[in-house]
């Protein structure tokens, strides 16, 4: 399927953080990384003014009308000053139209939020917020190197339902060395015990050059099997469900018309434009990156109002195989008149084996069942893309 050419989705990083976590390897600074002095808020007002300057000239490349998403990510946003992000939004407002269901999201620390915040957040433009909950467990929570106290979720869930969110979300992570079945059973309890819409829930990868690898390579932690991680996917999504939240990505689950619309303009192959330092963006078949650094992001916006790094353009191989790779993880899955012979005789093993389902398969459609889920990235890799080569 076409991006729609008329719909832009956007992607807004912040990229500061008051301690970076031990398993983080986002694009994120501290201040004291930054070896800057100013206050928080004097780097938010000039970061935004870069931003704006990034959001303007996306109408030279862009031939979008409607913006039906504005994401902002991190690092942690609601350490900016919610007039400054209603900035950005009113200057996406002022170069496209937002569709009248545009959602609007911000994703916040549980321990960087309060009413008064909220109520801002809302003034300014936001319909809907994640919350990175993580764990409902000290001692995991401590793992992580996160820095917010359990108890401060419910009450930035129940702060962010008073003060109006029509949708909210919380972000989970499992399989954290140390973590057994019954932290991680108290953990989904815990989230789905609160008035939220829609949960994230990720295993952990651990990666190169984080705190969290380098205690990993040490041996003072280790990481959990596959086994029982996948032991955890099956708990979180069975609970999930008898809950009433659907899965509608691999590790995304959400109440019905609750579906995060930023992820699923991703997964659907749209069109969407990443501002700041080392966002990606991606325009019919055509995906670039910005530079990484704030000071580097500043400099090129500054002498060139042009952030980019490098960019490629996919090939009509490299558009299938990514068509393939991300239309596997939802539920409406792939057509199989749309594939090759030789793709559909390999995926035909793995319905045989219980992890694509039969009936899906007999209707036309290529769907994982919930083992499938567990081995998905292996039957694309094995069954998908090596016969586009």
């Amino acid at each position: 399927m076409e991006a729609r050419a008329d719909h832009l989705a956007f992607y807004i990083h912040i990229p500061y953080c008051v301690k970076r976590c031990g398993y983080c390897d986002f694009n994120t600074y501290t201040p004291a990384e930054l070896q800057v002095q100013s206050s928080l808020e004097v780097i938010s007002h000039d970061y935004i003014d870069l931003v704006i300057q990034e959001i303007q000239s996306s109408r030279k490349i862009s031939k979008a009308t409607f913006v039906p998403s504005i994401f902002f990510g991190g690092g942690t946003p609601t350490l900016m000053q919610p007039k400054d992000l209603g900035r950005v939004i009113d200057a996406i407002k002022e170069n496209y139209s937002l569709t009248p269901d545009c959602e609007v999201t911000i994703e916040a620390n549980p321990d960087t939020v309060s009413p008064e915040l909220l109520e801002n957040l809302l003034k300014a433009g936001f319909n809907r917020i994640s919350f990175g909950m993580q764990s409902a467990v000290p001692h995991v929570l401590e793992v992580l190197d996160r820095t917010h106290n359990p108890a401060n979720v419910e009450k930035a869930v129940l702060a962010a339902r008073e003060a109006g969110f029509a949708e909210v979300s919380v972000d989970l992570i499992y399989g954290t060395p140390g973590e057994s079945m019954a932290d991680w059973e108290l953990t989904v309890d815990t989230a789905l015990s609160l008035p939220i819409s829609h949960i994230s829930a990720y295993a952990l990868i651990v990666e190169d050059g984080t705190k969290l690898a380098v205690r990993v390579k040490r041996g003072e932690v280790i990481i959990p099997d596959d086994d029982e991680t996948a032991d955890k996917y099956i708990l979180a999504d069975n609970k999930f469900r008898a809950a009433g939240m659907d899965w509608y990505e691999l590790s995304n689950w959400s109440k019905p018309g609750s579906e995060c619309k930023h992820n699923l303009f991703y997964w659907f192959g749209e069109n969407w434009w990443g501002a700041g330092p080392g966002a990606h963006s991606h325009i019919n078949g055509r995906r670039w990156w910005n530079v990484k650094h704030p000071s580097a992001y500043k400099e090129k916006i500054l002498t060139s109002g042009d952030p980019t790094h490098e960019s490629e353009t996919l090939s009509a191989t490299e558009r299938e195989e990514e068509r393939l790779l991300l239309n596997i993880r939802l539920p409406r899955g792939i057509a199989r008149i749309s594939l090759n012979s030789q793709q559909e005789q390999k995926l035909e093993s793995f319905v045989a084996t219980g992890h694509l389902s039969q009936e899906d398969w007999n209707e036309g459609i290529v769907t994982l069942t919930q083992a499938g889920r567990l081995l998905a990235d292996k039957i694309v890799r094995d069954a998908l893309t090596e016969t586009l080569i």
